[in-house]
């Protein structure tokens, strides 16, 4: 019997080293701000963005955003492929396609559901086929009653072959309306980021578990079982969003205690991705558009990544 446990715990450890087997593993988080084709779905309010629209959104302007994006991504990455990208604000597989076809000299591959947000912006994740397998996945749907909103996307992969990652990429409700007046459905939307958590540890106390994207408030530790990574980086980075002067830390990762211990949160900011913020001093995101002005920039968000280390 002794014999038997202490096989079992020395068979634990050895899957707790696996996803280390490289120096570091890193995954991305990103808010593109409205990742529209120019073609109008007929089930979804994306009139702004069809060349006749608000936007007066045109291919080349949609092809300049792809190019932009794909730029983030190649820049944070490095020579080597991240294999998990997080993506808010997506609206369909057809940009996800067309963003694959821009990184073409890595193996990406996404994950996607159509959600019942009205305007059609979904999340996604993107992964490096070569690294990484896809073993099951599912969209949460929010029930905010009636209010429809984006689905929360969860996925186990495999990673490298031997190690078992749950991940769930998020956009939650907006506080569009009222921070208080709006916080309920962010609530909401975390009672079922909480309720796979659970079922998760509940059958894997080690599970490896990572979720990301725009919470849509400032980062707190408020999913049992995870720690939010963002919370330092916020006491000593710039934020990722900024809205009337003031940053927010609004993208955000949180991970099991299995990865916790072997992460850094980065904000990624280079000069390119910023631009002198002449109301309010000092810089801010360069974004696509300000107001119904095209501004030819990447995102209103600064994406965020960990790097898991050995």
């Amino acid at each position: 019997m002794k014999y038997s446990y202490l096989i079992w715990i020395i068979l634990l450890c050895i899957e707790c080293e696996f996803l280390f087997a490289q120096d570091s593993l890193t995954i991305i988080s990103y808010n593109v701000e409205n990742l529209f084709d120019c073609e109008h779905d007929t089930l979804k309010n994306d009139f702004s963005f069809l060349p006749n629209g608000d936007y007066h959104w045109t291919y080349h302007r949609y092809q300049t955003k792809l190019n932009r994006i794909a730029q983030v991504l190649v820049n944070i990455s490095g020579w080597e492929a991240t294999p998990l990208i997080g993506l808010c604000e997506v609206e369909n597989e057809r940009c996800l396609h067309d963003l694959c076809v821009r990184l073409k000299r890595f193996h990406y591959k996404y994950v996607h559901y159509d959600s019942p947000d009205e305007r059609g912006i979904d999340v996604a994740l993107l992964y490096d086929s070569t690294q990484v397998k896809v073993l099951n996945s599912k969209p949460l749907h929010v029930d905010l009653q009636g209010d429809n909103t984006r689905d929360i996307l969860y996925t186990s992969v495999l990673i490298h072959g031997h190690d078992t990652l749950h991940t769930m990429v998020c956009h939650l409700p907006s506080a569009l309306g009222g921070e208080t007046a709006t916080e309920w459905k962010r609530y909401v939307s975390k009672q079922l980021i909480q309720q796979q958590i659970d079922s998760i540890l509940n059958l894997q106390p080690n599970a490896k578990i990572v979720v990301m994207g725009d919470m849509n408030c400032e980062p707190k530790n408020d999913l049992r079982g995870l720690n939010n990574m963002m919370i330092k980086q916020c006491g000593t980075e710039q934020g990722t969003h900024k809205y009337q002067g003031r940053w927010s830390c609004l993208d955000q990762f949180y991970l099991s205690s299995a990865l916790a211990p072997h992460a850094n949160a980065h904000i990624f900011s280079p000069k390119w991705l910023l631009e002198e913020d002449s109301k309010y001093l000092d810089n801010k995101p360069k974004r696509t558009y300000i107001g119904y002005r095209y501004h030819d920039g990447y995102s209103d968000h600064l994406p965020v990544f960990i790097k898991l280390a050995k």
